[in-house]
């Protein structure tokens, strides 16, 4: 019988999913899709690699179908689908690990509890990641399940790269830097190391620009250092996120203001970044369409901010390399791009506008000091292997 490992990234209004098949020496993609709309209108869509339309299934506008209740039609949907195949794991992207979770752990009572705890640094991602771990064991408890952390990536950094400057109590408590989207720069490392060893063996700052956005310091394929610390905030101007804020914002707004913790949670997760400052969209799509001139405003402080926060990265670096775009803006969005490079002319960054144009994965010129390159990202492959890798270490000891 073949065998299968399932990868579910779940967020608050879709879950993403994706199937591998097993092979000797490695994986191959086996299937893709997402469920979006829950809340609303619920929409299942499910693809071969190929991008071939496997299967689709909507729901009326308003039913109130829960995480658990959608999870279930998904695995009923893959059991069907795979009839003849077994699935030997579920992989989970987990945004929070913590101080003590830094490897693919497989899910138990006990890690679920303590990653409950670490909620506060996570809360537009960890309780989401979590009822889809509890929801897929309370329909299919025989599957084994596997945590894989976003932050675990970062796990190394030199002791003063995790510090602020607050008392020494809680950064004991972990009151800390961690950095995130490890699942991703985990993959672009792999990846850099196979299209370019050269470059993978030196300095290179990694742009991981989504709708959440940060940038990873690299050397030698290790993480030193990143542009969000103790929660997804931080760094990068985002879609709907603020990035980087002067704390003393916040006190104005809960002392001046008179505003709630839970209101100024939501003003700096859910409207602020690309959206706020635009008043139009927090999709960089619509903003670069857009001719009002405070879509421009918006793109051109995401660029400024990013130049400032790659500054901040090279002490960690002494020097830069290489910049490596990656995600849907970094892979997908050449004028964004140009604006970041033209930021950080002043390193010796040469952009070849042609290939930038064209998405090509080399996008520098050949006299740039630094090279400039495309690493597509695959979060799914990166949870896979490690499922995957832990899974058969798990079976052979037993």
């Amino acid at each position: 019988m073949s065998k299968v490992v399932a990868c579910i990234n779940a967020g608050s209004s879709s879950i993403k999913f994706a199937l591998f098949a097993v092979r000797p020496g490695g994986i191959a993609p086996a299937g893709h899709g997402k469920i979006e709309g829950i809340g609303n209108a619920p929409h299942l869509i499910a693809r071969e690699a190929d991008g071939r339309i496997l299967g689709e299934r909507r729901w009326p506008e308003g039913a109130a179908l829960s995480h658990e209740a959608l999870l279930g039609e998904l695995i009923a949907w893959v059991r069907a689908h795979l009839a003849g195949q077994e699935v030997v794991g579920i992989g989970h992207r987990v945004v929070h690990g913590g101080l003590r979770f830094f490897q693919p752990t497989i899910v138990d009572d006990a890690l679920l509890e303590a990653l409950d705890a670490l909620t506060p640094l996570a809360p537009l991602h960890q309780p989401h990641n979590l009822a889809a771990i509890r929801a897929i064991a309370a329909v299919a408890p025989e599957l084994r399940q596997v945590a894989c952390f976003d932050t675990a990536f970062h796990h190394g950094h030199d002791e003063v790269a995790t510090r602020f400057a607050l008392p020494r109590a809680l950064h004991d408590q972990g009151v800390r830097r961690y950095g995130f989207h490890g699942l991703s720069y985990a993959y672009v490392a792999a990846r850099l190391a196979e299209v370019d060893p050269a470059l993978a063996s030196g300095r290179v700052i990694v742009a991981h620009l989504g709708n959440g956005a940060s940038l990873c310091a690299m050397r030698a394929g290790r993480s030193v250092d990143s542009s969000m610390g103790f929660t997804a905030l931080d760094g990068l101007v985002m879609g709907t996120r603020c990035g980087s804020l002067d704390p003393g914002v916040i006190l104005y707004l809960l002392q001046q203001e008179g505003m709630t913790a839970e209101e100024v949670e939501q003003l700096l997760y859910n409207r602020s970044g690309l959206l706020g400052v635009s008043g139009i969209s927090g999709d960089m799509q619509d903003l670069i369409a857009s001719a009002d001139p405070r879509a421009q405003e918006a793109l051109d402080l995401f660029a400024w901010r990013f130049a400032r926060e790659a500054g901040a990265l090279l002490p960690a670096l002494e020097g830069l390399d290489g910049l490596v775009f990656t995600a849907g803006i970094g892979e997908n969005a050449a004028v964004v791009r140009a604006k970041v490079c033209e930021r950080l002319r002043w390193l010796g960054v040469e952009l070849d506008r042609e290939a930038n144009a064209r998405h090509a994965s080399v996008i520098s010129t050949p006299d740039s000091l630094v090279v400039v390159r495309i690493v597509p990202t695959d979060e799914e492959r990166m949870i896979a292997l490690q499922t995957i890798e832990l899974l058969d270490g798990d079976s052979r000891a037993g």
